[in-house]
């Protein structure tokens, strides 16, 4: 059994975590002029750190610019400055927490509309049946374009370091690029990247070894990964227990789980599959099987909104708790706790029939208060789901003309490789 809630946890890059409760990755869909963080991300983040969580993760930051999960999504490459990263890396350090960035690549989840590149492991779309329109077709990607973006996410983390995050997690997890090539669904190879589990993980092993080796010894390096698909004959509990112990000679300091993807949204309690349809927890039973017998410390995200359900699941094995949408709600949780209180106010539950649909409003739900927290605001999470859908759709729109604009725009990166 690990400590307590408020106990310190050292990992074994050296890297002190000041209390074994995180804020999980949430998109916040934040960027400013030039897809860079601005004062609102700087103001959420301050906030955050000084309610009392002890790692704060970003939402994900890409690293390929032609490459992003929406129009509004933060990307640090070769070309981006970095202070307006260092200022967000300063702000969410400021009430003592640790702060890591997590680093993604969209992979075939790309909205149609965006402009840029859709690949995946093999021309395999996503599958949400009529709304399978809303995404780009993908391509399979050439070795040459594999190993550019292996070194893109390498220069992100090194560049994440420059900017003073303590660590960065690769995002391996929801559907996106690691996580399609570890797919027996989406991955179609033959070569050396498809195949056996062994193939189907090189390209993450090699982000991994690539990152670790682009960062200092004590700069922390995690994944997140799925605790399994939620798909039939898709990844599942016992590829994720190999591969965690594939990463564990690499020099990664966590491994996050959670679980689903876009065709299948468990991280947002959506899934059709039994073991997630618990209200809190989501993937502890998943979690419990890994614990036996992972080499490394375990973080586990999905569902968690009350100090009991945390210790709940610190008492299972796992190292540190992650929360979304319960910081979403109340950014002092985790100083709550500690003074005896609990939440007095939680999300507005989304039942749509449709999970996909669902599962965008439950989204849109959160970043809804996120903007509200950034603007020194309480928030209001008894918002019509309908209503926070559709004003985000109008910001996309908004943010998708800036992005078009900005990637249009001469930049003063390298030639890219793989295209």
């Amino acid at each position: 059994m690990t400590g307590g809630l408020y106990s310190p946890l050292r990992l074994r890059s050296g890297a002190v975590l000041p209390n074994r409760i995180a804020k999980a990755a949430m998109e916040e869909n934040m960027a400013g002029e030039g897809q860079l963080p601005d004062g609102r991300l700087v103001s959420l983040y301050r906030r955050w750190s000084a309610g009392g969580t002890g790692l704060l993760i970003t939402g994900n930051v890409m690293v390929h610019a032609e490459a992003l999960t929406g129009p509004a999504g933060v990307v640090l490459d070769e070309a981006a400055p970095l202070e307006p990263f260092t200022e967000w890396a300063r702000a969410a350090k400021s009430g003592g927490a640790a702060v890591w960035m997590q680093i993604n690549h969209p992979g075939r989840q790309v909205q149609a509309d965006m402009p840029g590149v859709v690949w995946g492991p093999s021309a395999v779309g996503v599958d949400l049946g009529r709304l399978s329109r809303n995404f780009g077709r993908p391509t399979a990607m050439t070795p040459e374009q594999i190993r550019a973006t292996v070194e893109r996410f390498a220069v992100t983390a090194a560049r994440a370091e420059q900017a003073g995050f303590d660590g960065v997690e690769v995002h391996a997890a929801h559907g996106y690029l690691l996580s399609q090539f570890l797919s027996p669904l989406v991955n179609q190879r033959t070569d050396a990247w498809g195949g056996s589990l062994e193939n189907r993980a090189r390209m993450l092993l090699d982000v991994v070894r690539a990152v670790r080796a682009a960062v200092s010894p004590s700069f922390a390096v995690a994944v997140k990964l799925n605790s399994a698909d939620f798909q039939r004959g898709g990844f599942d509990v016992d590829d994720a227990r190999r591969v965690i112990a594939m990463l564990e000679p690499l020099g990664t300091d966590l491994v996050e789980l959670s679980g689903g993807s876009y065709e299948s949204p468990a991280m947002t309690g959506r899934s059709a599959d039994e073991r997630t349809r618990a209200r809190e927890a989501y993937f502890l039973d998943l979690a419990r099987e890994l614990v036996e017998t992972s080499p490394l410390p375990l973080m586990l995200t999905g569902g968690v909104t009350r100090r009991a359900t945390a210790e709940a699941v610190l008492a299972s094995g796992v190292a540190v708790v992650g929360m979304g949408t319960a910081l979403a709600v109340t950014p002092d949780l985790p100083a709550r706790w500690r003074d005896g209180r609990e939440a007095d106010r939680q999300m507005r539950p989304v039942t749509w029939s449709n999970k996909a649909l669902a599962s965008a409003a439950s989204m849109a739900q959160v970043r809804h208060q996120l903007r509200r927290i950034a603007r020194g605001r309480s928030t209001r999470p008894g918002t019509l789901p309908a209503y926070a859908l559709l004003r985000e759709q109008v910001g996309q729109r908004r943010a998708l003309r800036r992005y078009r604009a900005w990637l249009s725009a001469p930049r003063t990166a390298p030639a890219r490789a793989g295209r």
